[in-house]
């Protein structure tokens, strides 16, 4: 395929997933409306509830996302019957991640407790939290067809799915939350309600499809269950492990701030939500061109063709930095009226509006380092990029931010500045060193691999 044509088809696969992420992430944007109209406790706790159970239902997803680039190779080698195998060993993988989620999920007290969130929140946050476990299962189940699709670059119907979802997901959060005819207003909890109905519906959807249409036909999805193939197992959780390690430091960079930040009360916890809602929204883009892009990478390396791949590789970058900057500009000369769009209250829209001016610059460094993520695993690097976000997200980003805000900088002089701000400087500094150390990494990879080629 030409350049032209392998953009293009970057360009099909990544919008169409781009409009089911959307739809996912308005669960998000439509739960934190509700809640921030129902009142400012519950737009509280709804930053924290769901910042815990978005660390681990990502970090989970990341080991089942191990499936995408080795479905990509087995879909470019010609395999489907392989791709049919791999995906039903991916079973067991769901087994164990969802036994862990469940457990953390039911048992946030350690963390709450840890990170100093406020005593008048615990109760809304366990409650929200157990309910989303109940619906754990279900949403890592969806990803997994969703991991299949993009793999054979089908993700229409994912993103149909998704639409549904959304369009289920409106009234559900309004009617559990604010009370409708029989059903009692339930603030918060309704939102996690709403979720776990959504879900259900979306995964009969999904299973019907399956079952239904001729798509999946070559692969023989419905063959029956083999056992554990360790060696599949093991190149799984190779892979899996690392990648569900490193979504959770960056995830859980975010959740320990949202934790943190929520010590200075409920304006400034739900300021980080509305700007952390946003950023979520945005980031969306570049995820949805990292994953249409890396599955033609590792497409073109399992037809074993490593400088297609890295022709391939190097469109996926021009897209993104081109969307990206168009966003950040955005964001800087609308930042004005985007904060009212989520609350009512002045104090929260003037100190959301501060800190939208460092999220402009953030997303920059934030859709270069999804996009090297996704490349690097193309080629079988999970342990660095995860070292690389311990030491820069965790290190610099999150206890950088910390130290910031309640301790100050002695040896400069610096005061501390308890301020949602804080965290976002120190977090964007952080996100744009792992960038270029990713990037660099990257770089090295492709070209050996084309060397060894050739």
């Amino acid at each position: 395929m030409t350049q032209k044509t392998e953009r293009k088809l970057i360009v099909e696969h990544a919008s169409t997933i781009l409009v089911g992420q959307l739809a996912v992430m308005a669960f998000g944007i439509t739960d934190t409306l509700v809640a921030g109209r129902y009142d400012q406790k519950a737009l509280a706790a709804l930053s924290v509830g769901s910042a815990v159970y978005i660390s681990v239902f990502v970090a989970l997803m990341g080991v089942l996302q191990a499936l995408l680039p080795v479905l990509s190779e087995m879909h470019g080698a010609k395999k489907p019957l392989e791709v049919g195998r791999q995906f039903r060993q991916g079973f067991y993988l769901l087994l164990g991640s969802c036994a862990l989620g469940i457990a953390i999920l039911l048992s946030p007290n350690l963390i709450l407790e840890w990170t100093q969130v406020p005593e008048n929140l615990k109760h809304d946050v366990s409650a929200y939290l157990s309910v989303l476990s109940l619906g754990l299962p279900l949403a890592l189940l969806f990803r997994m067809f969703a991991t299949l699709n993009q793999s054979i670059g089908k993700p229409k119907l994912v993103t149909w799915i998704q639409i549904i979802g959304l369009l289920l997901k409106i009234p559900l959060s309004i009617a559990f939350t604010f009370g409708l005819f029989e059903i009692p207003p339930l603030g918060v909890v309704g939102c996690a309600w709403a979720t776990f109905w959504v879900n259900l519906a979306m995964v009969l959807l999904c299973l019907g499809l399956l079952k239904k249409q001729a798509l999946y036909k070559p692969y023989d999805i419905w063959r029956r269950l083999e056992k554990p193939d360790w060696r599949s197992l093991s190149t799984l959780l190779r892979i899996g492990l690392p990648n569900a390690l490193s979504v959770a430091v960056e995830v859980t960079s975010f959740t320990l701030m949202a934790l943190f930040i929520s010590r200075q009360g409920t304006t400034a916890a739900a300021t980080h939500q509305i700007v952390t809602s946003l950023a979520a929204l945005l980031y969306m883009a570049p995820l949805s061109l990292s994953i249409a892009t890396s599955a033609r990478v590792s497409f073109w390396l399992g037809a074993e063709d490593p400088l297609k791949a890295r022709m391939v590789m190097k469109q996926g970058f021009l897209l993104d930095w081109s969307l990206a900057t168009i966003v950040s500009v955005l964001i800087y000369f609308l930042n004005p009226w985007i904060a009212p769009l989520f609350t009512t209250h002045p104090e929260v829209v003037s100190a959301a509006s501060g800190v939208l001016i460092w999220l402009s610059l953030y997303h920059l460094g934030d859709a270069t380092q999804v996009m090297c993520f996704f490349m690097l695993r193309c080629y079988k690097i999970t342990v660095m990029p995860l070292l690389i976000y311990c030491i820069f997200l965790w290190g610099v980003g999150l206890m950088g931010g910390y130290h910031l805000a309640y301790e100050g900088l002695e040896m400069l002089n610096v005061p501390a500045m308890p301020s949602p701000k804080t965290f976002w400087l120190s977090n964007t500094a952080a996100v744009f060193t792992v960038s270029i150390c990713m990037l660099t990494l990257l770089n090295w990879v492709s070209k050996k691999s084309v060397q060894e080629r050739t």
